[in-house]
Formats: C-alpha cells, sequence, structure tokens
C-alpha cells in the first residue's frame, strides 16, 4: 500500500484546523452557557451564601469560645492542683496565713479567669482570696475563734508586677461554710469535681466551683475551692463579633442563662447583657433535645418576621451549649447586590474569555501546552515512568517536552534516594536501588541538642537558624572524618561510618567526629536564648548490623539497623543520666583503644535489654589529655571498689575525683549511690550493674 506523505500532511492540516475551531466554539458556548445559568440562579446561590457565611462566622465564633472555656476548665484544674500539691508535699500548711496568702494571691494573679480561691477546714474556718474586677484584691478570713461573727477583709491595688496593701476591715457576716453543699460534697469526696456556686461571703454571683479534698499524711485538712463567676465568661463574649446585629449565649440543658455579652461585667458589676435573642436560643435548646447536648445542632428560627440562623454547639463543660442566633438579613442584601455586579462581571468576562481562547486555540498553543503541563504535572508527584515525548510543530513547545522527558529520566535514578551525596555514592558503586542489604561490623553515632524541646517551645520559629547552623558543624564534622549522614531527626543527627566505604578504622574516624563536632559548637559561640552555650549529647557503638537500601520498591533508605544501632540511640540518652557528653560502647572503646582517651563510666542494661555492658566516655584523641589521667585512675579506683561492695573506699575515690575536677557528673552520681548502698547494705542479689527504665 502506497501513501503520498504530502496528502497525508494537508489532511492532518485540515484536521487539526477543524479540531481549533471546533474547541474554540465549545469553549464560547461553555463561558456564554455558564454567565446565562448565573443569572438564572443567583438567587439561590445568594442563599447559600449567606447561610455558609452565618456558618463560617459561626464556627469562628464557636473555636474561640470553646477555646476559652476549655482554658478556663484547664486553668481551674492547673490552680487546684498547683495548691494541692503544695499542702500534699507539706510546703505549705494549711493554718501557715502568710505562706497561704501568698500563694492563693499569686494564683489570682497568673490565672486571669478565676475569681476565687478558698479554702474551708472542718471546723468551720474560712479562708479566701477574691478578686475585685481587675485593679483590685482582697483577702477575707472567717475564723469561728477570732473575731466571730466577722469577715475579715484586706484589700490590696494591684500594681504592674505586684500588689499593694490598702486597708483592712471586719464586716459582720453570716457565711458558714459548714453548709455549703461544694464544701459538704469536697469534705467526703476522694476527688475534686465541679459545683455549681451562687452564695459567696460578698453576697450572690452565679459561680462554677472546682472543689475537692486536701488530704496531708492521710487526714483531711479540709476543700480547696478555685471559683469562676459567670461575669468572666460574659465579658469574653463580649469582645465576639457575632454580626451586626447577631449575638452568643452561653446556656446549660435546661435553657437557663449562663453568660450574655457585657463588656463591663467582672467581680463587681453584675452581668446585665442584652438578652433579646434569648428566647429563640432557649427555642433552639427545646428543638435540639439530647441532640443537641451531644453534637452540634442548627436551625433556622423566625422571629417577628425575620429569619435567624441558630446554632446549638456542646462545650467542655459538662450541660453547657453555645448558642449563636444570627439574622439572615445581614447578609442576603450584600450578598444579592455583590452577585448582580458579578453576573454583569461574567458576561464581560465571557466574551473577553471567548476571544482569547479562540485566539490561542487558532495559534496551536492550548492543546500541546496541556499535554506538556501534564507531563509536568507528572514530574511533579515522581510518576517518572509516566512521562512522555510529545512532537510539535511549535519549536519551543517541541524543546520544552524534550527537556522535561530528559529531566525525568535523569531524576527517575534519585527518587529513590535521600540524601542526594549518598545517591552519588552508590551510583558510583554501581549500587541498585532495590531493597537488599547486608551485615556488617560498622559504627553509628547518634547526636541531639540536650532541651532542644523546651528550646524549640520557647523560641518557635526562632529556632530555624540556630538549629540550621549546629545541623551545618555537626555535617561538616561527619563529613571531615569520612562519615555517612543518614537522616535528621528534628535536632537529632544519625551518621555511621564504615559503608558504604569499607573504612578500617570506622571507630576511630567515629569518635574523631564526636570529638570534631563538640570542638565546633564550642568555638561556635552558639547559645540558647537564655544565653547559655548551646550543649549536645552524643551516643556511639560499633558492632554487626544490616546495612543497605531499606524499605519498598517505591521508596528506599540506605540505611542501618540492629541491636547495635539501638543501644547507640540509648546510649546519647544515657548521657542525661551520668551528665555526659560523649558515650561509646565498650566495642567501639575496643576497636579505638590505641587512638583515644576514655574513662569507663559503669556498666548499665540499656531500656528493653537484661544483660549488662560496660559503657565508657569519649574524653580525647590519645595524646590529647594527659591531664586527666589522674582523675580518670582515680575514678576507675572508686568503680573498682563499687563492684567490689567496698563503697566506703569507693566514696573516697569519688569525692577524689570531684576534688579535682570540682564538676563532675559520672563522679556525683557515683558517690551518692554508694552513699545510698552504704547505709542500705544491699544483699547478695545485688550486682553492679545499672538498668535504665527509660529509653
Amino acid at each position: 500500500m502506497n501513501v503520498d506523505p504530502g496528502r497525508h500532511f494537508h489532511t492532518l492540516a485540515r484536521l487539526t484546523v477543524g479540531i481549533r475551531l471546533a474547541v474554540s466554539a465549545l469553549v464560547l458556548t461553555a463561558i456564554l452557557l455558564t454567565a446565562a445559568l448565573s443569572s438564572l440562579l443567583w438567587w439561590r446561590t445568594a442563599e447559600a451564601t449567606s447561610r455558609q457565611l452565618a456558618s463560617t462566622i459561626n464556627e469562628q465564633i464557636v473555636a474561640a469560645v470553646r477555646k476559652e472555656v476549655r482554658a478556663i476548665v484547664d486553668e481551674a484544674r492547673a490552680a487546684h492542683t498547683a495548691i494541692r500539691t503544695l499542702f500534699l508535699q507539706n510546703v505549705l500548711d494549711t493554718r501557715e496565713a502568710d505562706k497561704r496568702e501568698f500563694v492563693f494571691l499569686s494564683q489570682l494573679q497568673s490565672q486571669a479567669t478565676i475569681s476565687w480561691v478558698a479554702f474551708g477546714w472542718p471546723d468551720g474556718s474560712f479562708f479566701a482570696a477574691h478578686k475585685l474586677g481587675d485593679h483590685r484584691l482582697e483577702m477575707m478570713e472567717i475564723s469561728l475563734t477570732d473575731h466571730p461573727g466577722e469577715r475579715r477583709v484586706d484589700e490590696y491595688d494591684v500594681v504592674p508586677g505586684d500588689i499593694e496593701f490598702a486597708n483592712r476591715s471586719f464586716k459582720p457576716t453570716d457565711f458558714r461554710v459548714a453548709d455549703r453543699a461544694w464544701f459538704k460534697a469536697g469534705l467526703t469526696a476522694d476527688e475534686p469535681q465541679w459545683f455549681r456556686v451562687t452564695d459567696h461571703p460578698t453576697g450572690e454571683q452565679p459561680s462554677i466551683a472546682f472543689a475537692g479534698p486536701i488530704d496531708v499524711y492521710q487526714e483531711r485538712q479540709g476543700v480547696l475551692a478555685v471559683v469562676i463567676e459567670y461575669t468572666r465568661l460574659a465579658r469574653f463574649l463580649s469582645q465576639l463579633e457575632v454580626g451586626r446585629t447577631g449575638t452568643a449565649f452561653i446556656v446549660d440543658g435546661s435553657g437557663e442563662l449562663i453568660a450574655a455579652p457585657d463588656k463591663d461585667a467582672d467581680e463587681l458589676h453584675p452581668a446585665r447583657g442584652d438578652t433579646t435573642l434569648l428566647p429563640l436560643a432557649r427555642v433552639a435548646l427545646e428543638k435540639a433535645g439530647e441532640a443537641g447536648r451531644k453534637e452540634a445542632w442548627r436551625s433556622q428560627l423566625m422571629s417577628a418576621g425575620d429569619a435567624y440562623e441558630v446554632t446549638l454547639t456542646p462545650l467542655p463543660f459538662p450541660g453547657w451549649s453555645l448558642a449563636t442566633v444570627i439574622p439572615e438579613a445581614e447578609f442576603l442584601g450584600p450578598v444579592e447586590t455583590t452577585l448582580r455586579r458579578l453576573i454583569v462581571g461574567l458576561a464581560v468576562g465571557a466574551v473577553l474569555a471567548a476571544l482569547a481562547s479562540a485566539m490561542l486555540a487558532r495559534f496551536v498553543i492550548a492543546a500541546p501546552l496541556s499535554r506538556v503541563v501534564g507531563e509536568i504535572r507528572h514530574v511533579e508527584t515522581f510518576a517518572l515512568e509516566r512521562v512522555r515525548r510529545h512532537p510539535s510543530r511549535v519549536k519551543e513547545i517541541a524543546s520544552l517536552s524534550g527537556a522535561i522527558a530528559e529531566m525525568a529520566s535523569g531524576l527517575s535514578a534519585f527518587r529513590k534516594f535521600i540524601p542526594a551525596d549518598l545517591v552519588r555514592a552508590l551510583l558510583r558503586q554501581g549500587v541498585e536501588a532495590r531493597p537488599g542489604g547486608s551485615i556488617q561490623e560498622l559504627s553509628v553515632m547518634f547526636i541531639d541538642i540536650a532541651g532542644f524541646t523546651g528550646l524549640s517551645e520557647r523560641l518557635g520559629d526562632r529556632v530555624v537558624p540556630l538549629l540550621s547552623r549546629y545541623l551545618d558543624l555537626a555535617s561538616e564534622a561527619i563529613v571531615a572524618s569520612g562519615g555517612t549522614i543518614d537522616k535528621f531527626i528534628g535536632d537529632a543527627v544519625m551518621a555511621f561510618w564504615g559503608a558504604p566505604q569499607p573504612q578500617e578504622d570506622h571507630a576511630v574516624r567515629c569518635c574523631r567526629a564526636a570529638l570534631g563536632c563538640r570542638r565546633a559548637i564550642a568555638a561556635s559561640g552558639l547559645s540558647d536564648d537564655l544565653g547559655r552555650p548551646l550543649q549536645i549529647r552524643i551516643g556511639i557503638n560499633s558492632g554487626r548490623m544490616l546495612v543497605g537500601n531499606i524499605g519498598s520498591e517505591l521508596r528506599l533508605n540506605y540505611t542501618v539497623i540492629g541491636d547495635a544501632v539501638n543501644v547507640a540511640s540509648r546510649l546519647e540518652g544515657t548521657n542525661k543520666v551520668y551528665g555526659t557528653q560523649i558515650l561509646i560502647g565498650e566495642a567501639t572503646e575496643r576497636l579505638a583503644r590505641v587512638a583515644i582517651v576514655t574513662r569507663e563510666i559503669d556498666s548499665i542494661a540499656v531500656y528493653g535489654r537484661e544483660e549488662g555492658f560496660a559503657v565508657y566516655e569519649l574524653i580525647a584523641l590519645a595524646g590529647e589529655a594527659e591531664a586527666a589521667a589522674g582523675w580518670i585512675t582515680r575514678y576507675a579506683q572508686g568503680l573498682a571498689h563499687y563492684r567490689a561492695r567496698r563503697f566506703a573506699d569507693a566514696l573516697a575515690a569519688f569525692d577524689a575525683v570531684l576534688d579535682e575536677r570540682g564538676d563532675d557528673g559520672p563522679a556525683q552520681l557515683m558517690r551518692d549511690r554508694c552513699r545510698t548502698l552504704a547505709a542500705t547494705a544491699p544483699d547478695e542479689s545485688w550486682r553492679p550493674v545499672e538498668t535504665l527504665a527509660t529509653k
């Protein structure tokens, strides 16, 4: 069969022109149809948009209120726990007036939502700290022996960072804590619980109280209560913007109002918020029934001819719900106007877009570019095997398609390997990108920053430059000694020696890198947010471990695994126990003994293992620590006495180390341990192996 190439080309060209025109017509028809449908359905869209806007505002309000209520509940629990702990630990006696006043006042100052901290004794005596708005506090005491029938009140002015005594007065009172439900229940309870409280020594004020017993030496001292007045909730609600005329209420399961917005409410000023829309909230609560108390419930309600969006949401306090009432008219009017303008804009845009699309289609851009974009998407998702080359009559598009295909071909060899420098090393050795490995004797090291969790919480995103500099220094030290960086895990660095390039002296290289890392970080001047030099902890171990491509066909990691790796990780954490910086296992010490200076710290059994092994502190390279020989020898003598149960002799040796060094974590720990053992005289089952209870 003979085919005329020229005739085939012209036929293809005519077919291409027909498709272009068809695409242009379809685009124009779709845009015009969209504009027509928009003009017909705009009112439905407006209604849906109105509800969506109301829902969005409601979700923001609910999130804020739930967060505040949860914070209030947590603050009350935290304050109760803090004071209770002081009592239980005998740091504070319930009858120590000065300390008690200080602790109670400090809790009021530090917890913005707490109104009262009170304590009642079984004999009926009562003591409390109470906020008087934001600028005044009062301490009150009702005693059955001193000034019976009177309430002693000390008032304080709140000044920036402190309080100042204002005056003392005695006021008649008939308040008896022994008659209060929260006190009676708390006195017989085992754990603190929540109560609704109305009457206080200062009068009636609706509140909730977290109250529970205080026991010291198994003797019940009384009941501690942390009280939150509803006025604090009313003030918080006033800060929320519920549309222009909407509002939010906190109600209980029976529909009783807990709080309505009032910006002036506090312990001195009762809440007098606008409750005009409260009946709608109660109607919604009645309609929702039990379901509204367990999960969010939404409905449209009518009042005086106006429609309202009413939503009930359970709050993180038993029986409380948040009711938001938003008039739909606030959103529907502006949305209708906006949609009308949008329709006009759509009509104009449709014409312009149709013309533009027709021009692009005429110049043969849309379809080829669409295909090229599809290939870029494959590259973006690393679906590199799906990338294809697309010929085009436009030179630039053809070049772009070819470049994408070549890029995908080049990247396909790297997508399974991280990091890139390791990939290059593996490729040079011809290691295929598939799961597999072998058992080899290697050395592995774990490094992290001491106290990094707290440091990162304090610095927030400002920790990034510090972390980057630290990782740079650690990486440079590792690479300089021929190590392979396995991974970064937050502030932790994992590296190993002896693979992929064989290294007979892998243990020495690993130790050299650890000392170099410590030296580089010390010389860099890196410090934490408190100005203290940055401290690191390093764990090193050697042994037989599996090394190779671990993972699946979709994702591989060239890494090491095995018991020796786990021990290195445990040794890094063990530094916290002994106050050291670099700990190495006995296998590493044996392999690198001639090149390093160490001291044996102890025999330990790490978490998850029963048998013990010797652990060493890496001090320096050989020839760099001659002055340390004396205290290293004395520590070794102490360790030998300790293992032989000669605790008095061991104690003397460890004291000698501390006298010479001043501060030595291992010697101090062993000294304290020897003191305890000398006093308790352990039985024959005792063995000189420290079992670590944590990872």
